[in-house]
């Protein structure tokens, strides 16, 4: 009767378990959710910085748009100006500060979320 049952009602059978996650070897699950890579955030803040400083001096050799912004980075990036080399030479000073400020930033994030947590270093 049992074997007759399940020909009528082919949909009751038991389900397959679920597959687990697997964890790929080297993989590091991290305890503090929300932690921001140093050295990623230092690269993506010293590449947006010098990318607007790039267009910022193309934007001023071109259409004389933002010669006082540029008249005021000039004086703090060394070689920049409202060129096409002036333009290279600021993007290069603006990555490495970009860069700093980033890694430092994400530094200190790190720092104070791990003192927010009750946590060590």
């Amino acid at each position: 009767m049992n074997e007759e049952n399940q020909q009528e009602h082919p949909e009751e059978t038991p389900e397959a378990p679920l597959p687990q996650r697997v964890e790929r070897q080297g993989e590091r699950r991290s305890k503090a959710y929300g932690r921001l890579g140093v050295i990623s955030f230092g690269l993506a803040t010293g590449v947006t910085f010098a990318v607007f400083v790039f267009f910022l001096g193309i934007m001023a050799a071109f259409f004389e748009w933002g010669m006082v912004l540029a008249a005021t980075l000039s004086s703090f990036l060394i070689g920049f100006g409202p060129s096409f080399v002036g333009s290279i030479a600021g993007a290069v000073w603006a990555f490495v500060i970009g860069f700093l400020f980033g890694l430092l930033n994400a530094w200190l994030y790190n720092r104070f979320l791990v003192g927010r947590r009750g946590g060590g270093p």
